[in-house]
């Protein structure tokens, strides 16, 4: 095996090690401003960047979290002691990841559906990303669901670019974290939910082996298999967990070294309790199944900190509880009850 190939291996397997999972701090300018204004904050260079400060360097996170994936703004940024983030993380024994699509945009000749963009330089941007110290890359394709979609025609092109940027990050020695999210905004059944998703994970992989990616040093981030948000029937946790581990069991190849769950909108709570029952009622499955939630494991933070500096070490142990409770479901040890006693 060659040195980018051994790389690539400890790299993927670190990720997805017992009991750790990945904290997204990667929001877009606009998302992050939309985060700050629910806590009446201003979104500036210096505020993100001290918001992302307590969360690279709050105490203890290197125990539940393998890898943080960072914006390109903040993978350019530095701690307040000046110690650029990526240095800092990987000081703290955390690896540092970068989002590197430009967003979804709209899919011409197909209304209300998305193909995500970014391939343009990206061979470029992934060879300056991994000097200034990215360890795994990220790119998310949106598929909706909705009247008469998804069509093929979008799940194809969004599975095609996916793998055509999971090719390129392991040229430059990166690990490529493959984002399809099936949205779970609309009114359809966990049914529906489950037939988007398998559909998508077909035209995924049938895509990456025809790019010929190396599956064994890929990382698969998906949604839940859930009721759309304004389904009148909400699946509950046992359905859910049930249900999405089949509809991976039947269409994720057995190689692949791990899969990360995004929490798409769900609370923290939930998002944990999902994953928690998963776990619990499986301990016999191919790859490791963990998370990488972004909003469920920043919000309570994000809720302590309110843009005030004195309030960063209460900020620091909210996230620190969500990332404990989310270990703990990592192997279906987490009980309600530790929420209270928080």
């Amino acid at each position: 095996m060659s040195d980018k190939a051994n790389e690539l291996e400890q790299t993927a397997r670190t990720m997805v090690e017992t009991g750790k999972g990945i904290l997204a701090i990667d929001e877009s300018s606009p998302t992050i401003k939309k985060r700050f204004d629910t806590i009446n904050t201003e979104s500036t260079e210096e505020s993100r960047r001290a918001y992302r400060d307590l969360l690279i360097t709050a105490p203890g996170g290197n125990e539940f979290i393998s890898g943080m994936i960072l914006y390109d703004e903040t993978i350019r940024q530095s701690s307040s002691d000046g110690t650029p983030f990526p240095r800092s993380l990987i000081d703290h024994g955390i690896m540092p990841g970068i989002k590197v699509d430009t967003g979804a945009k709209d899919l011409a000749g197909h209304p209300g559906e998305k193909v995500t963009e970014g391939l343009d330089g990206l061979r470029e941007r992934l060879a300056e990303y991994r000097e200034l110290g990215a360890k795994f890359a990220k790119w998310r394709a949106v598929i909706t669901i909705g009247d008469k979609i998804p069509s093929t025609a979008c799940i194809e092109a969004n599975a095609h670019a996916l793998a055509r940027y999971a090719g390129l990050c392991q040229e430059a020695g990166i690990v490529p974290m493959v984002e399809p999210e099936v949205l779970m905004d609309a009114d359809n059944t966990i049914e529906r939910c489950y037939e988007v998703t398998e559909a998508t994970l077909k035209s995924l992989f049938n895509a990456l082996n025809q790019q010929d990616v190396a599956i064994e040093h890929t990382i698969l981030k998906v949604n839940m298999v859930v009721s759309g948000k304004q389904c009148a029937t909400q699946a509950g946790i046992q359905e859910v967990a049930d249900m999405t581990v089949r509809c991976l069991s039947e269409n994720v190849p057995a190689e692949l070294p791990g899969i990360v769950f995004l929490s798409g909108g769900q609370t923290p709570e939930l998002a944990t309790a999902h994953l928690n029952a998963m776990n619990a009622s499986n301990n016999s499955l191919p790859w490791p199944l963990s998370f990488s939630y972004g909003r469920a494991l920043q919000e309570p933070c994000l809720n302590a900190w309110l843009g005030k500096e004195e309030n960063v070490e209460a900020a620091q142990n909210a996230l620190l509880h969500r990332e404990k409770c989310n270990s703990l479901a990592c192997s279906g040890k987490y009980s309600e009850d530790m929420e209270s006693a928080a």
